[in-house]
């Protein structure tokens, strides 16, 4: 009987995580950030360089964990080049979600801690080729915050 169940667990596990990966997309690169960039000379900017085709969809996520008292604004700076040449460049509020994963967020007298998966873009890729996504965090100024995981997640 143990047997059985454990083999019913793992059947379940298996259906939700597919069943998940199939309404989110598939991961195919992140940028473990990590920490928020305070001025031009001291750019904690991470990259990934992905082959990508024409027409595939691809999202961008923001998977948080961050602590802070009294109000913080975050910035996720992505800069997407095509073989080297700059395509664009989006500035991303990770708090502006449209599907979200796994949020809990407790404010208590002033003190907040959040976290999230959450899907923040997504475009379709105009040309074949292989593309590099550079991206950095910046924040309002708030000497408490403290940054546990602040990583944009690429999926299609």
């Amino acid at each position: 009987m143990k047997k059985i169940l454990s083999l019913l667990s793992l059947a379940l596990t298996i259906a939700l995580f597919i069943g998940c990966s199939a309404l989110t997309g598939e991961e195919i690169g992140r940028l473990p950030i990590n920490q928020v960039t305070i001025n031009d000379e001291n750019l904690i900017l991470k990259e990934i360089s992905l082959p990508l085709k024409k027409n595939e969809k691809i999202g961008i996520w923001s998977d948080l964990d961050v602590q802070y008292e009294g109000d913080v604004a975050f910035r996720f700076i992505i800069e997407i080049l095509l073989n080297g040449e700059n395509m664009s460049t989006l500035e991303i509020d990770p708090t502006e979600k449209n599907i979200t994963l796994g949020e809990v967020k407790t404010s208590i007298m002033g003190k907040t801690k959040w976290q999230f998966l959450g899907k923040n873009h997504e475009f379709t890729i105009e040309k074949d080729g292989d593309y590099t996504f550079k991206g950095l965090l910046i924040a309002s100024e708030n000497p408490t915050l403290k940054v546990t995981t602040a990583e944009v997640v690429i999926k299609k």
